[in-house]
């Protein structure tokens, strides 16, 4: 069995690898990625300019655009990105460039052989020098500080690399998706001085949202709580009702309770969450007044007393958790009915209850314990109520949970935010199933893995 688990646990890597390696090239070929938006933002600012002040429309600079295509990897190819995402390939940061002139185009003349570039992020001034002597390739000559610090700015972690023209109207025919010839620009040659660092998913981190400007880590953590809040007061409430339902169901088959909760638990069951919760915010919340229509605070919530903050927060939360646990009833209820049924009507029950062992020992002493074994394979996933919750139902009653987060993030094509919060979610329903095998394994002695 130990065997069976380290192998279960082993598969996680690669099956986490397959995910977000599909998810990541899927979101760099979707429309509407961080390039288009950027665009689509400077155009949009254009035109109000040009409404306002009659001024020509502007779009983004080709340095921005360059530097966008940096940010989130679109220089590179799929795989060369993924990897920099993931952390394993080094990723180019503190990118300072300076072309060497206009006129170095012109490979026959034999000026502007040298640029000073401000590194970015320090307050050192570089000298970068080229060899390009006529009917000769340019190479690096040599690049070292110019100002009175002095130093290596090899050993300070600096690199740098000479862009010609012919490299920056190939980049431009990719970006612009159109023939190099096409190229409106001369370029000239260009230095670029960058630092490489590892900063990706194996260093814990994320990335940031390029909607709002925070990092993914912060994002996720700010909803977990309330994730976690819904998800354990959902799974008490489902669990602690429907386990015991569901057994006295068993036991008065087909009496008028029976009959009158199956009723019951089948009209919840048909009913949407979201559909439920859209009903109860228009009629007891807009119409009746009973309950707050959207939050999970009032405001002044902080000014609050203890008491006052717990009634508060349980007024707001009667509906949402309404929504959240009815649909879950009829499946849990169901389940633990009819599991319970089949084995009260097994052999070993009935040899037990003719050896004189009492009805409700049967029940819970041997019944019982083979009825839970099904439900149980479904525990490892309460994991997941870590990044819980229901994007719909969220949205219906305006609480920023971790489903919101979700719904938010693909609507805005926000691709660190869906790619963060995928890894995390992924990650846990693997876990939550190894965990339900165990459990299983656990509660079942004949069940063996090999």
């Amino acid at each position: 069995m130990k065997t069976y688990f380290i192998r279960r646990l082993l598969l996680v890597l690669p099956t986490m690898i397959g995910i977000t390696l599909l998810v990541f090239t899927v979101t760099r070929f979707a429309p509407g990625g961080p390039m288009d938006a950027m665009l689509q933002a400077a155009a949009a600012g254009g035109d109000d300019e040009k409404s306002g002040s009659g001024n020509k429309s502007e779009t983004l600079s080709t340095d921005d655009k360059e530097e966008l295509e940096e940010e989130y990897g679109y220089d590179k190819n799929i795989l060369h990105a993924y990897g920099q995402w993931l952390g394993v390939l080094p990723k180019e940061t503190w990118i300072t460039k300076k072309e060497f002139g206009k006129e170095s185009v012109d490979k026959e003349m034999n000026t502007n052989k040298h640029v000073r570039l401000v590194l970015k992020g320090t307050d050192r001034v570089a000298e970068v020098k080229i060899n390009r002597e006529e009917g000769t390739e340019v190479s690096l000559q040599s690049f070292s500080y110019s100002d009175s610090t002095g130093g290596d700015p090899a050993a300070d972690g600096w690199s740098i690399r000479i862009e010609s023209p012919e490299d920056r109207t190939a980049r431009w025919a990719r970006r612009e998706k159109q023939a190099a010839e096409k190229c409106p620009e001369k370029y000239a040659f260009r230095a670029v001085a960058y630092q490489t660092k590892f900063t990706g998913l194996v260093q814990g981190n994320l990335g940031r949202s390029q909607q709002y400007g925070d990092t993914v880590i912060s994002m996720i953590i700010a909803r977990i709580p309330i994730a976690l809040y819904f998800g354990l007061l959902s799974t008490l409430i489902i669990y602690g009702t429907c386990i015991p339902l569901g057994v006295m169901k068993a036991i008065t088959h087909r009496s008028w309770f029976d009959n009158l909760s199956s009723i019951m638990i089948f009209i919840g069951y048909a009913i949407p969450g979201y559909a439920l919760g859209a009903l109860l915010v228009v009629f007891l919340g807009a119409q009746m007044g009973w309950f707050p229509i959207f939050g999970l605070t009032s405001e002044g919530f902080d000014d609050m007393s203890v008491f006052g903050k717990l009634m508060d927060l349980a007024h707001h939360t009667v509906l949402p958790i309404i929504c959240y646990v009815i649909s879950g009833f009829a499946f849990l209820t169901m389940l633990m009915k009819n599991n319970l049924m089949d084995n009260l009507s097994s052999d070993y029950v009935r040899t037990a209850m003719s050896k004189g062992v009492t009805f409700r020992k049967a029940v819970i002493g041997h019944a019982f314990r083979n009825s839970f074994i099904p439900i149980a394979t479904g525990l490892g996933g309460l994991i997941s109520l870590f990044v819980g919750g229901s994007m719909l139902i969220e949205r219906v009653f305006d609480i920023q949970g971790f489903g919101m987060l979700q719904f938010q993030s693909v609507m805005d094509k926000d691709i660190p935010v869906i790619m963060g919060t995928l890894t995390i979610s992924a990650f846990l329903m693997l876990l939550g199933n190894i965990l339900s095998d165990l459990i299983v394994a656990m509660v079942d002695p004949r069940i063996k893995f090999n």
